[in-house]
């Protein structure tokens, strides 16, 4: 296959549906929505089989636990893609709506109105719900997309992008609107991501080595994240029931997720009373925990942490633990070594939480909450297309809003400049 001729084709595709998506109506696009979670629905047993495929081409290529629970298709995951269509079906479209209309001195009216972005490409790896998020939202927001997963997941990306043509067809809207790339080849990344006649924006999903990739070689905007070095901090004001209910679920609830806990600090304070605690919960959970001298000094069979550790993103069942001095510990520690991904503090004093929350650089800041919630669909943006930890156009978990831009319109009556 002539790798840069087919992109080019798919591309050239996507151009072209871009515009016929961009004039649909909301209608229209909530009927492929509703007609693809309809196919889903109906083609589970062809789902868990292309699925089945990739697992056991995973397990013997010697895939790590972690990226095997990401491509593994649960019938709980094939629910919640379902539900995901569904609830992207129900948002308000965002589209043709203006706002900020005001009456200039010279009489005309200036406002703004949101757009979509065009041709967004999709990289990701593992994860095949995301080939339906992704569409979804990109559908929803009026963007054409070219979905490029991982050739881990090829089966079931497959079985999905036939689901998703049935409910294109169905509504009438062209199947090209979503392409998900055939070949396996690593070429077509280089391709897609280097079309800019073509391809709007790329949102890449997966590991630091893509993203890095992705960002480095890329000649068109991208919408990213590196890492999801995630923290919570307990403060010696929290409630301990809370604290150890949270600590626990922001790391066990998912260990291959980019919102799960990956650090746990805690006010020295209260570190004496609840460590011991937390150690015995992860210890029960099957989580290796790594320590600063005085976390060994409470738990002297703790792993000691070294200075990587900080900075690592596990995805796996090991936790870095840190002992600090009070709310300005933990701040100046998240700010020195967080991702600006996500990060929590538990804690019944307002005034520190607020604190927190003004000081914290992250793109989700929480309070009394686990870091899991940082997600889209959580968020009730129906799915997400991503997490960005960026500053400009998008922050946080990027759902409908984020895949839009803004025009300006003006509206006269014969007016003209003098």
């Amino acid at each position: 296959m002539d790798i840069a001729a087919y992109m080019a084709e798919v591309g050239q595709q996507a151009r072209q549906a871009a515009t016929a998506v961009a004039r649909s109506t909301t209608a229209v696009r909530n009927q492929a929505l509703l007609a693809t979670a309809e196919a889903l629905d109906a083609a589970r047993d062809e789902l868990a089989a292309a699925n089945a495929r990739d697992l056991e081409g995973g397990r013997a290529s010697g895939l790590e636990a972690a990226m095997l629970d990401r491509l593994e298709l649960t019938p709980e995951r094939i629910d919640t893609m379902i539900e995901g269509l569904r609830q992207v079906a129900s948002l308000p479209d965002p589209i043709g709506e203006i706002t900020d209309m005001t009456y200039r001195p010279s009489g005309i009216q200036v406002g703004r109105m949101r757009v979509p972005l065009g041709v967004i490409g999709i990289i990701y790896e593992s994860r095949p719900n995301v080939t339906v998020e992704a569409a979804s939202l990109c559908l929803k927001s009026g963007n054409a997309t070219i979905l490029r997963g991982g050739s881990e997941a090829i089966h079931s990306n497959q079985a999905i992008a036939a689901c998703l043509a049935r409910g294109l067809k169905e509504s009438g809207l062209p199947e090209s609107a979503v392409q998900v790339v055939k070949t396996t080849d690593r070429e077509a990344v280089g391709e897609l991501i280097t079309m800019p006649r073509f391809v709007d924006v790329i949102v890449p999903r997966g590991g630091k080595g893509l993203i890095e990739r992705i960002s480095r070689d890329a000649r068109v905007p991208v919408i990213k994240h590196l890492d999801g070095i995630c923290h919570v901090y307990i403060d010696s004001h929290a409630d301990p029931e809370k604290a150890l209910s949270i600590a626990v679920n922001s790391k066990t609830q998912r260990y291959g997720t980019c919102n799960t806990m990956e650090t746990l600090l805690v006010d020295q304070e209260i570190a004496a009373d609840i460590l011991p605690l937390l150690a015995d919960a992860f210890r029960d959970k099957g989580v290796e925990l790594r320590g600063c001298p005085q976390t060994m000094d409470i738990l002297p069979d703790v792993v000691r942490a070294t200075e990587d550790d900080w900075g690592t993103e596990y995805l796996a069942p090991v936790l870095a633990v840190k002992v600090v001095d009070g709310l300005d510990g933990a701040i100046e520690h998240i700010n020195r070594y967080s991702s600006q991904h996500t990060d929590s503090i538990v804690t019944e004093n307002y005034t520190r939480a607020r604190r927190f929350m003004t000081e914290v650089d992250s793109s989700s800041v929480m309070v009394n909450a686990s870091t899991r919630f940082a997600d889209g669909f959580e968020y009730g943006l129906g799915a997400e297309i991503g997490i960005s930890t960026d500053k400009i156009h998008a922050r946080g978990p990027v759902g409908l809003e984020g895949l839009t831009s803004q025009k300006y319109v003006v509206f006269g009556d014969g007016h003209i400049r003098t």
